[in-house]
Formats: structure tokens, sequence, C-alpha cells
């Protein structure tokens, strides 16, 4: 009886029948069931279609779990996965593709990289060393050396989350670990990264570092625990230990805002605010409020204001713009 059974199975998929869901085809040239391991083997053009989502490889197998139900499709020799949504195609190429057929999640390993179309138009490249959807969640996780290409941006992380909507539109992008974030000259640097593609907003949480390079070759660099980017007005929020670093100027404080020139785009004034200082060699100004321009280069402080010049008549002009040991002049 159980080899009457097992003929069965074999002659239903061979004539593309899913047998345990009506939107599950397994094509391929032969397919054979190995009773021993539990499997079902396919070679020569395979073909796996679950709902959007379809899998090509010259081999696979499907392991059987202990109910006799398809449980893992595992792809063999550089498959290939693409699902297409409205307008909107994902494809996944990787050395060897994992698709489970219970909870539909596919996981690719192995040079894998993972493509999203609108249209014709690539707008995101995703590499990493492991990548896993969930087509049920639009979720896709990264681990490993991963970088992505979205539009402009280009970023590297030990770990991705990428989320898309049922029409398989971008929702937002996490990035996690030693992460960083490149864009038209513009570099950041954190712990983790979140981006919001609705609002266009991206924020950065843990040892945040921005570095702008203008024009003239000069960098802009601003630290803090936390930074907020609404890229459509091009303004820079951030909190927490600030430290804003332009030429010979270094300013500390608690918040900071950054607006950008109108001109090139890049930051150009800059607003303290609370309890700030800001220093140029042997000076240090302390103010409530601090406001520096890049062009003209020039600041302007407000509230409270007391000046500190260091070793007067020692004969040092350096620049004392360190992190270690600098107060607020309270």
């Amino acid at each position: 009886m159980k080899k009457i059974l097992t003929a069965i199975l074999i002659a239903a998929f061979t004539l593309g029948i899913g047998v345990y869901a009506s939107d599950l085809v397994i094509e391929s040239k032969t397919q054979s069931f190995n009773e021993q391991d539990n499997k079902i083997k396919f070679d020569g053009d395979v073909k796996v279609t679950i709902d959007d989502l379809k899998v090509v490889g010259d081999s696979a197998d499907v392991n059987m779990n202990g109910k006799q139900e398809l449980d893992t499709a595992t792809f063999y020799d550089k498959p290939y996965a693409y699902e297409v949504k409205k307008n909107k195609k994902r494809e996944v190429k990787a050395n060897i593709l994992k698709v489970s057929l219970i909870t539909k999640v596919v996981r690719a390993e192995g040079d894998t990289q993972s493509i999203i179309f609108d249209g014709k138009t690539p707008i995101a490249v995703i590499n990493a060393e492991v990548q896993e959807y969930d087509t049920k969640t639009g979720i896709m996780t990264a681990t490993g050396a991963v970088t992505i290409h979205y539009k402009d941006l280009e970023t590297f992380s030990n770990m991705a989350k990428v989320k898309s909507d049922k029409n398989g539109d971008m929702k937002n992008i996490e990035l996690i670990g030693s992460a960083r974030i490149r864009e038209k000259g513009n570099e950041s640097f954190a712990d983790r990264f979140y981006y919001d593609a609705a609002t266009d907003v991206l924020t950065a949480h843990g040892n945040t570092t921005s570095k702008s390079i203008n024009d003239d070759g000069s960098t802009f660099t601003l630290k803090a625990n936390y930074q907020e980017y609404t890229k459509a007005k091009n303004i820079f929020n951030a909190s927490g230990n600030v430290r804003v670093w332009y030429q010979d100027y270094y300013a500390v404080g608690p918040k900071v805002t950054v607006y950008p020139s109108k001109t090139t785009g890049k930051p150009n004034d800059i607003y303290m605010n609370g309890r700030s200082s800001i220093t140029q060699g042997v000076r240090t100004i302390y103010a409530d409020r601090i406001k520096m321009t890049v062009d003209p280069k020039d600041f302007k402080a407000e509230g409270n204001t007391r000046t500190v010049i260091k070793n007067i008549g020692s004969g040092n002009s350096g620049n004392e713009n360190e992190d270690s040991g600098m107060g607020l002049g309270l």
C-alpha cells in the first residue's frame, strides 16, 4: 500500500498538481522519491510556484515532515527566485535557496543578492551572506556583510531589515550593527539606522556621526547620541552629547539643528540649543544659544554668555577642542 501511495504522489507532481495546496505547483524534467530519506528529488528545469512566488533552478529536493506533508524545498547550483506584485518585482539569487512550503519563507544562502524593481527600473539592490524573505509579512532580513543600494543611498551593516507592503512598495529599512550610510558626499555612522520611505526621514541611534564634505574640501562633522535627517527639507536634528566640528570651530551642547545652504545644499546654519559652548583656539564661549554659519564663517552666542581664554601668557595657541573634560561654564 505504501508503494502505491508513493507512486501516486510522484505521478501527481509530474503532472504539476499541488497535492496539499491548490496554489502549489512543482515542475521538472525528472522527479523521484527516496523513501529512506523521505525526500522528493527534482532535476532539470525545476520550477516551483507558490502564489506570487516562483523559484527556478537546475535541481532541488523537497523534505516531507512526519505528517507526510511537503516541508522545505532546497534548490542548488545558483537558483533564482522572484515575486511580482502589480508593477513591483523582487528577485533573489544565491548559491542555495530554501523555500518553506508551509510558512512561505524563502532563505537564500551564499553570495546572495536581492533586487527590487519598479517596473523595469531597479530601485534597491541588497547583497549579504544570508537573506530571508517572509512572503506573508513582506519582511526581508539580511545578515553578514550587508550592503544596500537604494536610490541615492549606499549602506553597510551587520544586519538589515527591509519591509515592503502588499503591493511590493518599500515601507522602511532598518540597519543594525556597525552601520554606515553614504549619499552624495555625505557619510553617517551609527549603531542603528531606521529609514521611513513614507516620511523620507532617516533616524540614527547610538554613537552617531555625520560628515559632510563642502565644495572647498572642508569637512563638517556632527556627533551625537541621536540624529534625525528629514530628506525633503535637508534638515538635521541631533540630541544627546552633541559635538560639532568645522575648521577651527568646536561646539558642544545638548541639542542642535542644522539647516542647509540654499545654494549648495550643504550644512550652513547650525543652531546649538540649551547651555552650549564654542571653542576657537584658546577662547571658549558659553551661552544658552549659539548660531554658527559655514558661509560666511561666523558664530553668534546669546543668553548668559561667558568667555574663557586659556593659558594667558603661556604662549600656547593650540586648539583645545577635544572631547575630554570640557564643561559648559555654568
